[in-house]
């Protein structure tokens, strides 16, 4: 016997999530759980949340970790969507939410084997949507290797590559890392 799935409005997600233990992305109506993080994903976040949180005290933009939603309209399916960046930074004076942000300027996230294909397709579509945005990064934590997505205009993004050698220039905030910096104690 099939059973039929009703999708959520906006509200009722948010209001079951702020109930739950667990963290739920929300797209469209769908609900997907967040599994938990390995040591590996958790360091190279914090590392790099750390340096962040540090270079942006005193300013205007404030760093976020992975409980923060960032909230979207999917220009194709012209549906709501909330994900929970790894690490977000945002330059919003003031939100009236307290769990939501809606205009980052950088999102990072850190690769596991589950959700790397969602990073790089479903999320990097949906993030390139956000005009605020101006820097997109993916964080390897099997491999040192990172990949940046920019803003060029309106419409078009360049993407780079980093090894081992390499800084990690995040204009969105005028800081660089170096990449082992973001890998320290993993590897």
């Amino acid at each position: 016997m099939r059973s039929p799935i009703y999708p959520l409005s906006v509200s009722e997600y948010l209001e079951a999530e702020a109930k739950s233990e667990v963290r739920h992305e929300y797209v469209g109506g769908e609900v997907f759980a967040m599994a938990g993080a390995s040591r590996k994903h958790n360091l190279i976040a914090g590392n790099i949340y750390s340096r962040l949180r540090s270079h942006l005290r005193g300013g205007g933009c404030d760093a976020f970790m992975s409980d923060m939603k960032v909230k979207l309209k999917s220009e194709i399916k012209k549906k709501s969507i909330f994900y929970y960046p790894d690490v977000v930074v945002s330059c919003e004076l003031q939100t009236q939410d307290q769990f939501v942000l809606n205009s980052p300027s950088l999102i990072v996230e850190v690769l596991s084997p589950s959700t790397e294909v969602i990073d790089k397709r479903e999320k990097l579509q949906n993030y390139q949507t956000i005009l605020s945005l101006q820097e997109y990064v993916l964080v390897d934590q099997d491999r040192i290797h990172i990949e940046i997505y920019r803003r060029i205009d309106e419409e078009n993004w360049t993407r780079e590559t980093l090894g081992r050698e390499d800084k990690l220039q995040l204009d969105s905030v005028n800081l660089t890392l170096p990449v082992m910096d973001i890998y320290e104690d993993v590897f």
